[in-house]
C-alpha cells in the first residue's frame, strides 16, 4: 500500500510537471506549443522550461500535506528530484 501511495504520488508530480511546461508555454510563449518546444531544444533552454514547470509541483505536495498523506507527498518530491536530476544529465550532455 505504502509503494503504491508513493508511486501515485510519483505519476502526480509527473503529470503537475507537464501540466505547469504546457501552462508556462500557453502563457508566455508567442508561437505554439510546438515551435516553441523545437526552439527551445534549438538554443539549449529546454532545461529552464521544464525546470519552470517543476514549480507546479507545490500544489499537489502541499495538498497531500494538507490531507496528511504523507507517502503521496513524498511520491511527488521523489517526482520533483526525478526531474531536476533528468534536467542536469540533460544540460551537461
Amino acid at each position: 500500500m505504502i509503494k503504491q501511495n508513493i508511486f501515485t504520488g510519483f505519476l502526480t508530480g509527473i503529470a503537475a510537471n507537464i501540466a505547469g511546461v504546457l501552462l508556462y508555454v500557453s502563457i508566455f510563449s508567442k508561437v505554439g506549443m510546438d515551435a516553441t518546444l523545437q526552439d527551445a531544444i534549438a538554443n539549449g533552454y529546454l532545461g529552464k522550461i521544464i525546470a519552470l514547470g517543476a514549480v507546479f509541483n507545490f500544489i499537489p505536495f502541499f495538498v497531500f500535506l494538507k490531507k496528511k498523506q504523507n507517502y503521496h507527498a513524498r511520491g511527488v518530491l521523489m517526482a520533483t528530484v526525478a526531474v531536476a536530476i533528468g534536467v542536469a544529465i540533460y544540460k551537461f550532455i
